[in-house]
């Protein structure tokens, strides 16, 4: 593991964010550069061959459509095709169209439960694999997602890693403004999960993390990565105005500028 290398990709990542919005003129910028650390850990240090990556915030896929190319798992070509009408790169990310996506994702609230059926199926299937599910915290006003939250831990799912990008920040405005959500700490020991807390950005404390829950017994475990909206970007940081906007010729030239 090389810490330099990995935070090397990572602002590479956050530059071909910045541009593939751009050019689309559309996108979510603000949550894509929220999830980098945690995106390029799995890929280029965790995910093996028997793992499966379950994306629930779909509207984050730019972040993950850069992470691939970078590890050369899609053509960096096709990251300038984003959104356009028969690329592979939609703006959700859906299963049929791109090779390595696992789930088709885009009504929020659905990828933790896609991903606690799988991990069931291997359960059931006596196979190996760990099933990592990256959710974003303001999902978790959806009812659905604690449906599965008590399935996962009924059925004792320890192959089941749930990642939460804790960034604070949904569509409107901040998760305390819509929806206080409290503890979720407190909340999913409640349910019967392991919990872990770390920053969402330090690779240390990401591996940290993954490491202890191969040791755990027989709860699926949840890390809460309290990150920051729009990483990067001094403008977008903190802002929701840029849940869902494309920088305009400025304001990228000030974002490129930044991400240097």
């Amino acid at each position: 593991m090389d810490i330099n290398k990995l935070q090397s990709v990572s602002a590479q990542v956050r530059r071909d964010i910045i541009e593939m919005i751009y050019k689309a003129g559309s996108g979510h910028p603000g949550g894509s550069l929220s999830t980098v650390e945690v995106l390029v850990a799995l890929y280029f240090e965790v995910l093996g061959e028997n793992d499966h990556f379950f994306l629930s915030n779909g509207h984050v896929c730019p972040a993950l459509y850069a992470v691939m190319a970078e590890k050369e798992l899609i053509e960096k070509s096709l990251l300038s095709t984003y959104t356009e009408l028969d690329s592979p790169l939609q703006g959700h990310p859906e299963r049929h169209r791109l090779k390595g996506i696992e789930n088709t994702s885009g009504p929020l609230g659905l990828g933790l439960a896609q991903a606690a059926g799988y991990a069931a199926a291997l359960k059931l299937d006596k196979k190996s694999g760990t099933i990592y599910c990256m959710t974003s915290d303001g999902e978790h006003n959806e009812g659905n997602h604690w449906e599965s939250v008590m399935f996962a831990a009924k059925y004792k799912l320890d192959n089941l890693v749930q990642i939460v990008d804790r960034n604070r920040i949904q569509i409107e405005g901040t998760t305390e403004e819509i929806m206080p959500m409290g503890s979720l700490i407190e909340k999913y020991k409640a349910f019967d999960w392991d919990v872990a807390e770390i920053n969402g950005h330090d690779f240390n404390e990401i591996f940290m993390a993954l490491k202890a829950f191969k040791k755990s017994g027989d709860k699926p475990n949840v890390i809460i990565a309290n990150t920051t909206f729009g990483k990067g970007v001094s403008f977008m940081e903190g802002n929701p105005d840029w849940h869902a906007k494309a920088p305009d010729k400025d304001e990228f030239s000030k974002a490129m500028e930044e991400l240097r």
